[in-house]
């Protein structure tokens, strides 16, 4: 394969090694330095060079927090050493993956860097559920949700634009704040028995699912406290 850059923003997929992208495995056998999230399994770091350095550069909810300024430093460094870095990310990097920040501080250093795309979320949970987020007649679009903003709760989106627009919403890091979420969408117009499903730890030996309507979702999630990420998926499309 061809290699274009030194450094390399690339997305882990959702948790199986099995899904990810054949030229992320062979840039993590050749990778001197991985700068990787916390929740990045070993099954997928054992795929890394022996002898690379890995970094744990995560913000795992609960736990030691690395800033994005820190990890953007930290990047520039390791580009700047001349080995080929992997900056591997759950997911898709560009999906709710702050790749923008990094993007422009590798850009600012003058260091050239490639993206690497991985399965997102979800998509993922899509899969486990058996269902098709554009469902033909039902669902003619997906709206990707953050559910948890910067400043640690529920961002302003435009609910009733949500409610109304009439396909599958996927929720992102919406454990916390899908209680509001699912109050402001019924206040918005969005029916409570809105077919919805919750995946915990998608693709994973581990991974569950909840599939419930809108308004009792939150109150099953409350009673079995997932303690892994969670993808959340509302709409018609999985009725």
């Amino acid at each position: 394969m061809e290699i274009s850059a030194r450094i390399f923003l690339a997305g882990a997929g959702p948790g199986s090694a099995g899904l990810l992208t054949v030229r992320l495995a062979w840039l993590l056998g050749r990778a001197g330095i991985v700068l990787h999230d916390s929740l990045i399994g070993p099954d997928v770091l054992a795929l890394a060079r022996p002898g690379a350095e890995l970094v744990d550069v995560g913000k795992r909810c609960g736990g030691k927090a690395h800033p994005q300024a820190e990890i953007c430093r930290l990047l520039v460094e390791a580009g700047q050493s001349g080995a080929l870095v992997v900056r591997l990310k759950g997911g898709d990097p560009m999906i709710f993956g702050r790749a923008a920040e990094e993007m422009e501080a590798l850009r600012a250093a003058g260091l050239a860097f490639e993206v690497v795309p991985g399965i997102t979320a979800a998509s993922a949970a899509a899969a486990a559920l058996a269902v098709s987020l554009t469902k033909r007649d039902v669902s003619r679009a997906v709206h990707f949700l953050a559910a948890h903003g910067s400043e640690g709760g529920l961002p302003p989106h435009d609910w009733a634009a949500l409610a109304a627009a009439g396909g599958t919403l996927a929720v992102y890091m919406g454990v916390r704040t899908l209680p509001v979420l699912a109050q402001k969408l019924v206040a918005a117009g969005m029916a409570p028995d809105m077919p919805a499903a919750a995946v915990e730890n998608v693709s994973l030996p581990d991974q569950r699912i909840w599939r419930s309507s809108l308004a009792m979702l939150p109150a099953i999630l409350a009673r079995v406290e997932p303690a892994g990420p969670v993808l959340l998926l509302i709409g018609a499309a999985l009725g």
